[in-house]
């Protein structure tokens, strides 16, 4: 479980994060949605101490992960797989390579274990045979999807997702949302999803929590946001072409 704690962040003077209180529920499929700018991404980069409070907690399975050492916290960063929003592949190294990577900087796995767990991986994003391909080889949607074969590798308790299906064709991010849910029941794993997708979340998520004024002004259930009557949440709903209370999950 992840545990948001009234977490303040600024920079240069400017409030992002404003008293932020959030709980992630295990096993659950977790959207932060929100406008652009509002947060979010920074929100989910606190989650794994790429970024450390101005003040409040972040507790990861009962661990304040900015009270620790930084060998403790790279030992509870090895819970987390992370797609970041461009996939973050390594453009010198094979797709095989890049999913081996942290296989190989953070296991003992012989190399023909390694192999085995890689061939796995990218046959679980659909993709077995583009090992010997550069990220240059690959389509924007491969790419994410090798760069969350690389994600899935240490075998993570939780998944991060920020803005997965951000610059891709409606087919394609449809494919990343049903392997986002496909692999959310496979793996049984903890999701968070940073989007401001609406279509994606409805698709993919448990609960969704909505970042505004750098506050979590709204968070519940997909049915409870159906039925939700906030002008505020239903206005960036909207805006996003879809209209709630036309139908419930």
């Amino acid at each position: 479980m992840i545990q948001i704690k009234n977490i303040y962040k600024q920079f240069s003077g400017r409030v992002v994060l404003d008293g932020v209180s959030l709980d992630v529920h295990e096993g659950e499929t977790l959207a932060i949605i929100g406008r652009s700018g509002s947060g979010k991404s920074v929100l989910m980069k606190h989650m794994i101490g790429l970024l450390s409070p101005d003040a409040g907690q972040v507790y990861v399975d009962g661990t304040d992960i900015n009270a620790i050492s930084y060998a403790e916290l790279r030992k509870i960063r090895r819970n987390f797989g992370v797609l970041f929003q461009g996939g973050a592949l390594f453009d010198s190294m094979n797709s095989f390579d890049n999913v081996a990577f942290p296989l190989r900087t953070f296991t003992h796995k012989t190399e023909s274990e390694i192999a085995l767990e890689v061939q796995t991986c990218l046959a679980m994003v659909e993709l077995p045979d583009v090992g010997p391909k550069v990220p240059a080889e690959l389509s924007g949607g491969m790419r994410k999807r090798v760069a969350l074969a690389r994600a899935i590798a240490l075998r993570p308790k939780y998944i991060l997702y920020d803005e997965p299906t951000s610059g891709l064709d409606p087919e394609t991010s449809n494919t990343i949302d049903v392997l986002i849910k496909g692999l959310s029941d496979r793996l049984t794993v903890t999701s968070i999803v940073v989007t401001h997708d609406m279509h994606s979340v409805l698709s993919i998520a448990d609960r969704a929590a909505f970042i505004h004024d750098g506050r979590i002004h709204w968070v519940g259930t997909i049915k409870e946001l159906h039925r939700s009557q906030d002008e505020t949440l239903r206005g960036f709903v909207k805006a996003n072409e879809y209209y709630i209370g036309d139908s419930e999950r």
